[in-house]
């Protein structure tokens, strides 16, 4: 007579997650001017680079990670990006095999999600849930939002804080934090963008970014002007920075910004992405709505200074 599985296949799937991943996620002890912290972090690459989130780096003047099989290694901060709240760190010992990393882009509300990490100081721990939604934005201490923020409902608590999210097939798809508090499970998520940016940690040690020196707000266009031009919505000019691209360029508090480069503009989220590092030092044409009019300008976008 066969043995009865103790393991449905909800378990079974988090068992692997766990038995995967768990070896590649490290608990990070870190100190600082004002004392110690700790957070978590992964390995990502099999020559001894490790992310995790940028505050949990933030400060730091040493660092240790330590894996479940009971190594220890010291690891050097390589780069920080607090406006995406992701960090390299780097360790010249040997460390266990990196993670593999997923495409946060594919996931569905729904589908089953691991995090891996330190919580309250607790090495090597797990939680399991779903995708509770997708495309939310997490404000970051730097006062830029990362965009399409996956949210979960598998526990996250202090510590957690730079660990894995991890699909079903062990895919790290996500970096888990636990700035947002109020219970929420939020994670940074790994796709195009964001694997860019820790490829430039890796290599430069930071991220170049353009800046343009608007601030705004979403705002609902006019009926009419919203069937001209196919959107509900634009981004009201609420302040310009003095001598920055946009004032020099001739935007005006109370314009409406309808399109940046030819890409349709509905928000402030949709500016940030248009400021990447090939923007810098590269005229662009700006369309807004002023005084009843569509008016194209020209602005020469900057380097935004480091955060």
């Amino acid at each position: 007579m066969s043995e009865v599985d103790p393991l449905d296949a909800y378990s079974r799937a988090v068992v692997s997650v766990a038995d995967l991943v768990l070896p590649s996620v490290a608990s990070i002890t870190v100190r600082t001017s004002r004392g110690a912290g700790a957070g978590s972090a992964s390995v990502i690459t099999a020559d001894g680079f490790l992310l995790t989130s940028a505050h949990v780096v933030e400060g730091a003047r040493s660092a240790r990670a330590a894996f479940t099989d009971g190594t220890s290694v010291e690891v050097s901060v390589v780069g920080r990006d607090p406006l995406s709240d992701l960090a390299v760190l780097k360790s010249i010992d040997k460390t266990p095999a990196p993670v593999q990393l997923g495409d946060a882009s594919g996931l569905r509300v729904g589908q089953l999600v691991v995090a891996l990490g330190n919580p309250m100081g607790l090495a090597g721990s797990v939680t399991a849930g779903i995708v509770s939604a997708l495309g939310r934005s997490l404000p970051t201490s730097a006062g830029r939002v990362v965009d399409e923020v996956i949210q979960t409902d598998a526990a996250l608590n202090p510590g957690n804080s730079g660990g894995v999210l991890a699909d079903s097939a062990g895919r790290m798809v996500g970096v888990n934090t636990a700035l947002a508090g109020f219970g929420l499970g939020l994670a940074v998520p790994i796709n195009e963008t964001t694997k860019g940016i820790i490829e430039s940690l890796m290599t430069k040690g930071r991220v170049r970014r353009a800046w343009l020196g608007i601030v705004g707000a979403e705002t609902a266009l006019s009926p009419e002007l919203a069937r001209r031009l196919g959107s509900s919505t634009g981004l009201r000019v609420a302040g310009v920075s003095e001598d920055s691209p946009a004032a020099l360029g001739g935007i005006r508090q109370g314009d409406i910004v309808i399109e940046i480069d030819h890409r349709r503009v509905v928000s402030s989220t949709a500016v940030q992405k248009a400021m990447v590092e090939n923007a810098i030092d590269h005229p662009i044409e700006v369309t807004v709505w002023r005084n009843g009019a569509l008016v194209d300008v020209i602005l020469v976008p900057t380097e935004l200074a480091d955060a």
